[in-house]
C-alpha cells in the first residue's frame, strides 16, 4: 500500500521543495505499523467525520509520531500504558496494542506494561486491558507461553527495595519510611507489590518501566506528585529531559491537551530542581 493511494483522504500534498507533507509522513508511519488503519479511517469515519481522518493522519501521525526526540517503539509503550490507564478506549488499546507488536514490543512486554496500569489505574483497568490483550494475541496468531514468577514476601520486598534504590535511591526510601511510619499497611503494599512484584520485572527496559508510569499519570491527571517522582526516575535511569517533553507532547494525542499541558508544567518544576 503506498502513500499516493489515499491521498483521497486529504488535500494535503507534497510540497515543491520535495519535502514531504504531514499527510504523507502519517501515511508512512502508519503504514509501517499499521497498514489497514487509513481504508478502515474512510469506511469508519468518511460518513460522518471526514475530517477525523485527517486530524489522525496528519497531525497525530505526520505531526506527533514521527517527530524525532522519541522512538517509535517508545510510543507505542506510552500508548498502551495511556489507553490502559483510561480505561474507556478498549479499541484503541487494541490496535495500539498491535503497532505495539509491529514495533517489536513482546507480547510479554505488552503485559507488563499491563502490570504497571494495576500500580496506577487500578485493578480493574488492568484487567480490562489484559482481555484486550488475550483478544489482539489470538487474532495475531502470537505464540505466548507467559511463565509466572513465585517469589517469597521477603523476596518480594528485597526486590522492591533495590528497584527503589536504582530509580529513586534516598529520596524514595524516605518517603517510603515516612509512610511507613503513618500507614505501615500502604508502605507494605508500596515496596513489596508497586516495586517487588511489578516494578522490579525486568521484561522491560528501565527507561521503558518510566515512560509507561509517566503515561498513566498523564492519562489518568490528578497525579502531578507521582509524575515528578517518576520523571525523576526516568531521568536517573537515563530519559533525558528532551525526551520526556517529547514523551509528553506525544500524549497530548492520546489523554488530551490539558493532561499534557499539565505535564509539561509539572516537567519544568522537576528539571528546574536539577
Amino acid at each position: 500500500m503506498t502513500p499516493e493511494k489515499h491521498n483521497k483522504h486529504s488535500q494535503i500534498t507534497t510540497e515543491q521543495t520535495g519535502k514531504q507533507s504531514a499527510h504523507e509522513r502519517g501515511l508512512g508511519i502508519f503504514n509501517t505499523i499499521l497498514p489497514d488503519m487509513p481504508d478502515k479511517l474512510a469506511t469508519a469515519l468518511g460518513p460522518v467525520a471526514p475530517d477525523m481522518i485527517r486530524f489522525i493522519i496528519d497531525v497525530a501521525g505526520g505531526e506527533v509520531m514521527t517527530r524525532p526526540g522519541l522512538d517509535l517503539q517508545s510510543r507505542e509503550v506510552a500508548t498502551i500504558a495511556a489507553l490502559a490507564a483510561l480505561g474507556n478506549a478498549a479499541p484503541q488499546l487494541a490496535v495500539h496494542m498491535r503497532g505495539g507488536l509491529t514495533s517489536g514490543l513482546a507480547p510479554q512486554q505488552i503485559v507488563d506494561i499491563l502490570y504497571l496500569v494495576a500500580v496506577f489505574a487500578g485493578f480493574p483497568a488492568a484487567l480490562n486491558g489484559i482481555s484486550v490483550a488475550r483478544e489482539v494475541f489470538a487474532d495475531k496468531a502470537v505464540n505466548f507461553t507467559p511463565e509466572p514468577e513465585q517469589l517469597t514476601d521477603e523476596e518480594r520486598e528485597s526486590r522492591g527495595y533495590a528497584s527503589l534504590q536504582a530509580t529513586s535511591g534516598a529520596a524514595g526510601k524516605a518517603v517510603l519510611e515516612n509512610m511507613r511510619r503513618r500507614v505501615p499497611a500502604m508502605a507494605d503494599l508500596l515496596i513489596r507489590f508497586s516495586y517487588g512484584d511489578v516494578i522490579a520485572r525486568s521484561n522491560l527496559s528501565p527507561i521503558h518501566k518510566e515512560v509507561a508510569m509517566i503515561a498513566c499519570c498523564c492519562a489518568r491527571g490528578g497525579m502531578i506528585p507521582q509524575m515528578k517522582v517518576h520523571m525523576h526516575a526516568a531521568l536517573n535511569v537515563g530519559m533525558t529531559q528532551e525526551a520526556i517533553l517529547e514523551l509528553l507532547v506525544h500524549l497530548a494525542i492520546y489523554a488530551g491537551f490539558p493532561a499534557s499541558l499539565n505535564g509539561i508544567a509539572a516537567a519544568g518544576e522537576v528539571f528546574e530542581q536539577i
